[in-house]
């Protein structure tokens, strides 16, 4: 493998990015939004104002309802959504705690981002 020398006045050295505070946990969150039917149910549910019924997000999608249970289980392991039981029915609702983190992970690296060009 051919080494590339770079000029010495080329380009400043990276700086280090802060350190993550729970980094399993936010490399968890934005797995489980990594696939796009997840992605899609993680969305139908956090744009309704109360818990939506497994039901109605079953309905919704063109995949079977193990396929949801699934892509619903892996969205709560995260802490993004979380189940409530009533009667025989499963409800879901956002964590607004763990959106935040993620928000707040992606302004604080946009704002770095932007310090680093000034």
């Amino acid at each position: 493998m051919r080494m590339i020398q770079r000029p010495a006045a080329c380009c400043a050295t990276p700086s280090e990015p802060p350190p993550l505070p729970d980094s399993e946990t936010l490399v968890a969150r934005f797995k489980a939004l990594g696939d796009a039917t997840r992605l899609e149910v993680f969305r139908l549910i956090a744009a309704q104002e109360a818990p939506l019924c497994a039901c109605d997000i079953v309905d919704r999608f063109d995949v079977s309802q193990p396929t949801i249970s699934h892509h619903l289980r892996v969205l709560r392991q995260a802490g993004l959504i979380t189940a409530t039981k009533r009667g025989v029915w499963m409800y879901y609702a956002v964590v607004p705690r763990g959106v935040a983190a993620l928000g707040q992970f992606l302004a604080g690296s946009v704002q770095e981002s932007a310090a680093a060009a000034d």
